[in-house]
């Protein structure tokens, strides 16, 4: 069985969910679908519960309406049969009604994860009752009944393999599956959400729980990019990433995989496949355990990030000197990118700036801190084993015109980074992309 997960944009419109529908039936073997909300659905959500944080029912009752309206459009363009549009139309006036019940009384954290749930819960719904219209055999699962998170927040892995293989016995033998993306429930049984990676960790979580062949992960792009598309020239698609260079890729920048989604599947040795909506034919980007040697894969980039330098002579080879530096920031919860040490100081960085002020002062204690902003971590992946004598070389090379205040390698086998100034971005991802994939 494939789990097929499908973004936003893949059912944002009553074509896409029809698109989606013969994808999943034309497949040819059970699958089981994990969809996100209908694109722009997620961000009116977040809109009301913004009003209703500041007050204001009145503005949270007028984008109610609106979305609603935009939804019963759909349903006139989605069905053919009055049956199903009846049946759809009540369960969305049930649904939009539940919305508007939050506008009157206390409004918490609580109520605006149930608000957020209601986009997964439409659009799995809206995609059943067309496949049903058309005679396919599928059945939608509540992810609500299955999908859940312990007391620190992380996946219950335990718990959703037992869950939902559980009710997937009582479920057996159906053509398509279909579930929520994002949606879960956390430890003390409320509506939650996986924030990070939504959807993608969903399908990569219920893959690994239900022992898939593979898990696709479906969007509008065809699969993974040699480098970035939107700033430079003549990029194509990878066909196959190890897990960590698909991970380093995803926590340097490329917006198409989140770095955590992927864990799950593997632990469980499945692959993941990169794939696009609107060119389903085109192969996409497999993901899966095979390393390649000697070949250096993608470059990404890592915008918005903040240099920091604390230099102090009188804490030379002085022991706890790194801890005490890094203590700062574990207490103000941000993390740390890159890390550069010297005899008498350490160069840090960060993407995440918002106690910036508090950390430089708390540094300020231990010797003279220097800051730079506007930064970008540009990140080189591939086979960076440092027996492969010269690679590092390479890509340093493609960077000799352009100012380099870090460079991080060793850390990992699979990328070298380099922290630039963010308005030297663009040339050196076209150098890069000059040196190492179009020599």
């Amino acid at each position: 069985m494939k789990v097929m997960k499908f973004g936003g944009t893949s059912v944002g419109s009553p074509e896409r969910i029809k698109d989606v529908s013969s994808l999943l039936t034309n497949v040819g073997e059970p699958v089981f679908a994990v969809l996100s909300a209908m694109s722009g659905t997620t961000n009116s959500l977040v809109e009301i519960s913004n009003h209703l944080y500041k007050k204001n029912p009145d503005k949270a009752n007028e984008v109610i309406d609106n979305l609603e309206a935009a939804y019963m459009k759909h349903v006139e363009k989605l069905y053919s049969t009055e049956e199903y549009r009846t049946t759809t139309r009540e369960f969305l006036r049930e649904r939009f009604n539940f919305l508007r019940s939050f506008t009157i009384g206390l409004f918490t954290s609580f109520e605006e994860k149930n608000i957020v749930a209601q986009g997964e819960i439409m659009s799995t719904n809206m995609m059943v009752n067309h496949m049903k219209e058309n005679g396919h055999d599928a059945v939608l699962l509540n992810a609500l009944d299955f999908m859940r998170t312990d007391k620190n927040e992380e996946p219950d892995t335990k718990y959703i393999h037992d869950k939902l293989n559980g009710i997937m016995s009582v479920e057996d033998g159906h053509r398509v599956y279909v579930t929520q993306g994002f949606i879960c429930r956390n430890a003390y049984g409320e509506t939650d959400n996986l924030r990070r990676g939504g959807s993608d960790y969903t399908a990569s979580l219920i893959g690994a729980a239900i022992s898939a062949d593979e898990i696709q992960i479906w969007t509008d792009i065809d699969g993974m990019h040699n480098n970035d598309p939107r700033v430079v020239e003549k990029t194509e698609t990878i066909r196959q990433l190890h897990f960590e260079e698909a991970a380093e890729l995803a926590y340097f920048g490329a917006k198409i995989l989140h770095p955590t989604c992927i864990q799950p599947a593997q632990q469980a040795g499945i692959p993941v496949r990169l794939k696009n909506t609107m060119q389903p034919e085109a192969p996409g980007t497999v993901i899966n355990d095979e390393k390649v040697k000697g070949k250096i894969k993608a470059v990404a980039v890592k915008d918005n990030i903040t240099a920091i330098k604390v230099k102090s002579s009188r804490m030379l080879l002085a022991t706890g000197f790194l801890r005490k530096v890094f203590e700062i920031f574990e207490s103000f919860q941000t993390p740390i990118d890159m890390v550069a040490t010297s005899e008498v100081g350490v160069s840090m960085s960060i993407e995440n700036d918002l106690h910036l002020d508090e950390i430089v002062e708390e540094l300020n204690k231990y010797g003279t801190v220097t800051v730079d902003s506007d930064m970008c971590i540009v990140c080189v992946v591939g086979d960076l084993d440092w027996n492969n004598v010269g690679f590092e070389t390479i890509a340093a090379d493609a960077l000799k015109n352009i100012p380099v205040r870090m460079i991080s390698y060793g850390g990992s086998n699979y990328n070298i980074s380099f922290l630039i100034r963010g308005t030297d971005k663009k040339r050196a991802l076209q150098s890069l992309s000059d040196t190492l994939f179009h020599k």
